[in-house]
């Protein structure tokens, strides 16, 4: 399939800017069926201040729960609400865990 660049309308700062044959073939190979609705500059604004808000990708406060290391002990907060039978590992030990898997 041959791609062109596309002139796409940014929808936060309503510039123009190109979808690129390149970025529309990875697009295609990643399984994206959707164009970028935003210029790359608003991308990477919304990126940014998304990751500084400790927010979720919506950019809602995310919800912490209290629960005990299943491995060292030590009080902790996870972002998930802890099941009964499962353990829950501080940051620490989870690196651990999943290193050794």
């Amino acid at each position: 399939m041959s791609f062109q660049n596309k002139a796409i309308q940014c929808v936060d700062c309503g510039t123009d800017f190109s979808f690129t044959a390149g970025e529309q073939e990875f697009f295609q190979s990643r399984g994206y069926t959707n164009e970028p609705k935003r210029c790359p500059s608003c991308r990477e604004a919304r990126k940014t201040e998304r990751n500084s808000s400790g927010g979720d990708r919506y950019g809602l406060p995310r919800q912490m729960f209290h629960a005990v290391c299943a491995d060292c002990g030590k009080e902790t907060e996870v972002p998930f609400e802890p099941t009964n039978g499962r353990p829950v590992y501080c940051s620490d030990c989870f690196k651990r865990v999943r290193a050794s898997r």
